[in-house]
């Protein structure tokens, strides 16, 4: 009997454990998405979440440097496979759509406060930990090949499409930037009518 009972009392420790890391690689990736790495703080991360303090030294024992890089991991696999999903699944001008999608609803849903983890980090020095720029070029990287594959998929010669790849992710992170300062998804929603334009005088799909 008394093992059971130290069983019974000792089985809900562990998802408290497991629910402690989880909120802090979210709050870590809502605080790049908003303040970006150099002021995403372990004290931020706890204010922000309620985690103990504990939870800090027992998964993260590399301190901030490991919270922001497995923050990044986080992040930076789950929009991957959101991108690898709708490139798999859609031709170039739905991808399209629903890539932009997913920055127009969290740009409004934060009321313009929140925007991309991953270009957070990328446009900081860090100089003190360049591992996170070597991630977020390696996660930058998955999306082009993703883009590219698509529009090879679609007729379009593997240099042109690389390139295409590139200027889409380059052309969507700048314009969420804009519309942060600009508290207006207009320069998302020009950035995408002239990709849209784009794309269909290159792989002969209809426009906009």
């Amino acid at each position: 009997m008394a093992a059971t009972r130290r069983s019974n009392k000792d089985a809900p420790a562990r998802p408290r454990v497991r629910d402690a890391r989880r909120r802090m690689i979210e709050g870590t990736i809502e605080s790049l998405r908003i303040h970006g790495a150099s002021a995403t703080s372990v004290d931020r991360v706890l204010a922000s979440t309620g985690a103990p303090r504990g939870s800090v030294y027992h998964h993260f024992p590399g301190g901030r440097t490991q919270l922001i890089s497995d923050a990044l991991t986080a992040a930076g696999g789950s929009m991957s496979e959101f991108i690898e999903t709708i490139t798999r699944d859609n031709d170039p001008m739905v991808a399209l759509d629903m890539f932009v999608a997913l920055w127009r609803r969290t740009l409004i849903d934060s009321d313009y406060r929140a925007g991309c983890p991953i270009f957070a980090v990328a446009v900081e020095t860090n100089d003190d930990a360049p591992e996170f720029a070597t991630a977020a070029a390696a996660i930058f990287a998955r999306w082009n090949t993703a883009l590219t594959d698509l529009l090879v998929r679609h007729g379009l010669d593997p240099a042109r499409s690389r390139r295409m790849a590139t200027l889409t992710v380059a052309a969507v992170e700048g314009a969420i930037a804009l519309c942060r300062v600009e508290r207006d998804t207009a320069p998302l929603e020009d950035t995408v009518r002239e990709l849209q334009s784009h794309l269909a005088a290159t792989i002969g799909t209809p426009g906009p």
